[in-house]
C-alpha cells in the first residue's frame, strides 16, 4: 500500500514538472518526462511493486536466492578445477591411453640441459646436438628448416 502511494506521487510529480517544461517550451523535453513519470504507475497497475514488495519481505525469497548464489558459485568451482585439471574425465582418460601407447617418443623424456643436481651421480649430461651454421643466401630453403627437423624429431614429432 505505501508503494502503490509512493509510485503515484512521484508520477503526479513527474507530470507536474513536464507540464511546467512544456509551458518553457521545450516540448521534447516534456514528453521525455511525462513518458518516465508514467513508468511508476504503470508498475504499480502490473502487479510489479506488489510482487517486489512482497519478495524483499520474505524469507523464503531470500532463500532462495542464497541457494541460486551457491549453485553458481558451484558451477564455477567446478569450471575452475576443469580447467586446471586439463578437462573432462573422458579427455584425462583419453590422454592417459594415449601415453601408455607410446605416444612420446622414449628419447624425449630424457633431460636436455644434463644432469644438473640430480640424485644420482652416475647421470651423465645429455648429448647436444650439433648446431648446422647458417644456409647461405643462395641455398635451397629446404635447407633453412633442417635444424627443425632434428629438433622435431628429437621430441617425436
Amino acid at each position: 500500500m505505501i508503494a502503490e502511494t509512493v509510485c503515484s506521487a512521484v508520477s503526479v510529480a513527474g507530470l507536474g514538472i513536464a507540464a511546467v517544461t512544456a509551458y518553457r517550451k521545450r516540448f521534447l523535453r516534456a514528453v521525455r518526462i511525462a513518458a518516465y513519470s508514467l513508468v511508476p504507475v504503470g508498475l504499480v497497475m502490473t502487479g510489479v511493486v506488489k510482487w517486489l514488495a512482497h519478495t524483499a519481505f520474505s524469507p523464503t525469497a531470500w532463500a532462495g536466492f542464497v541457494v541460486l548464489a551457491l549453485a553458481w558459485v558451484l558451477f564455477m568451482v567446478t569450471r575452475a578445477v576443469e580447467r586446471r585439471t586439463g578437462g573432462t574425465r573422458k579427455e584425462r582418460r583419453e590422454a592417459a591411453k594415449a601415453a601408455q601407447r607410446g605416444a612420446v617418443a622414449p628419447a624425449a623424456s630424457a633431460p636436455s640441459l644434463g644432469a644438473g643436481s640430480s640424485a644420482t651421480p652416475t647421470t651423465q649430461p645429455a648429448v647436444r646436438p650439433k648446431v648446422s651454421e647458417p644456409a647461405p643466401r643462395g641455398a635451397k630453403s629446404g635447407d633453412d628448416f633442417s635444424d627443425i627437423e632434428a629438433i622435431l624429431k628429437k621430441h617425436g614429432i
